[in-house]
């Protein structure tokens, strides 16, 4: 009986023991907001370019999160780069009686949402989550462009990533981002053969970027406030 009732006690204090750590795992807080900053390469493509692969340039970026729950996320993004090229680069035939090149910048300034496919942390301040998830992201923004015609237009980025949470309040991202935009007037030149076209980005300019991210967590979330529990 002394046995049985000693080994009693032992599973008792084991589930006791589990039973706090798991209830300190989720007490654990979650955060509302990150902000780091990017680096990575801007690539133009247009007129005098039609590879996603050629001309890359740097890039650079700063970024803030707002995480709406787990999966989901509101990014503000601002970031700048130069676009290159010239007619060397075209793979096709231009009515330009000179050689045309060009040397631009891009200022832009984004807002984007995220999903992720799992739900995104270190699993202990929220059950389930992971931290290595992908995730896919659309938004709206703003990009002004130097050169000779300079200008504003409205750009339309679409991509997807992955984000990695590295620690307790640090997250990796990469991700790669594609900037449609409704104007031909990124690399200085428009309508080079002169026919009108219609459609949103029919014969208009675009960039992607491919970036690496780095950003930390802050504002933790109050786990007790109004017993919410998302």
């Amino acid at each position: 009986m002394a046995r049985r009732a000693g080994r009693i006690r032992h599973l008792l204090l084991a589930v006791l023991l589990i039973s706090t750590l798991s209830a300190m795992a989720q007490d654990e807080p979650e955060y509302r907001l990150d902000m780091g900053a990017g680096a990575g390469l801007v690539t133009y493509t247009g007129d005098f370019n039609g590879n996603l692969l050629k001309g890359m340039q740097p890039w650079g970026a700063l970024m803030a999160k707002y995480h709406l729950n787990p999966r989901m996320a509101l990014a503000l993004t601002i970031g700048t780069g130069k676009i290159k090229g010239s007619t060397d680069d075209a793979d096709t035939w231009y009515p330009i009686e000179e050689r045309y090149e060009f040397n631009n910048q891009l200022t832009e300034a984004d807002l984007r949402y995220e999903y992720n496919f799992w739900a995104y942390g270190t699993g202990q301040e929220y059950r389930g989550a992971r931290r290595l998830v992908p995730f896919i992201t659309v938004g709206l923004g703003l990009t002004h462009h130097s050169g000779d015609d300079s200008g504003v237009t409205v750009n339309f980025p679409i991509g997807a990533g992955i984000k990695w949470k590295m620690a307790e309040r640090l997250n990796l991202t990469v991700e790669w981002v594609m900037r449609f935009t409704p104007s031909d007037r990124l690399d200085g030149r428009k309508d080079l053969y002169g026919i009108k076209s219609s459609g949103l980005f029919k014969n208009t300019d675009c960039y992607s970027v491919l970036q690496v991210g780095l950003s930390y967590d802050l504002w933790a979330k109050c786990k007790t406030c109004n017993n919410d529990r998302d």
